[in-house]
């Protein structure tokens, strides 16, 4: 093999022998969900222009930073965030900034509104 990806070659046998060792479930689709929370994909075989089913158990997954030899690309393989966690600090300072200004600008216009207002009943 090239070292650019793994196989689980028995899911029934490495659900019910190996994940319990290290996760507390037997469950391949929960072991499946977090290789893609890590940016782990399953390997398509696309042969003669169609999917071929492989012909024995065989699940293969690889990640662009999981390459034999290459310990410490480890380190860049990292659980992907989602929503608000995911915005930085910066992006959160704009964004206050944004509504300050905002609020600040709104309150110009409030004065300027009820200044004109009060001008209107003196025309009156």
């Amino acid at each position: 093999q090239s070292g650019s990806s793994f196989h689980v070659f028995d899911q029934g046998q490495f659900a019910k022998e190996v994940l319990p060792k290290y996760f507390k479930h037997n469950n391949m689709a929960s072991f499946v969900r977090q290789l893609n929370m890590y940016g782990f994909r399953k390997v398509v075989h696309i042969e003669q222009g169609g999917l071929v089913k492989p012909e024995k158990d065989d699940t293969e997954f690889q990640h662009p930073y999981f390459i034999r030899g290459q310990e410490h690309l480890l380190e860049n393989i990292k659980r992907k965030v989602t929503s608000v966690s995911s915005l930085k600090n910066e992006d959160i300072k704009v964004q206050q900034d944004n509504v300050t200004k905002l609020l600040t600008d709104i309150q110009v216009m409030k004065g300027k509104q009820e200044s004109m207002d009060s001008k209107l009943i003196a025309m009156k």
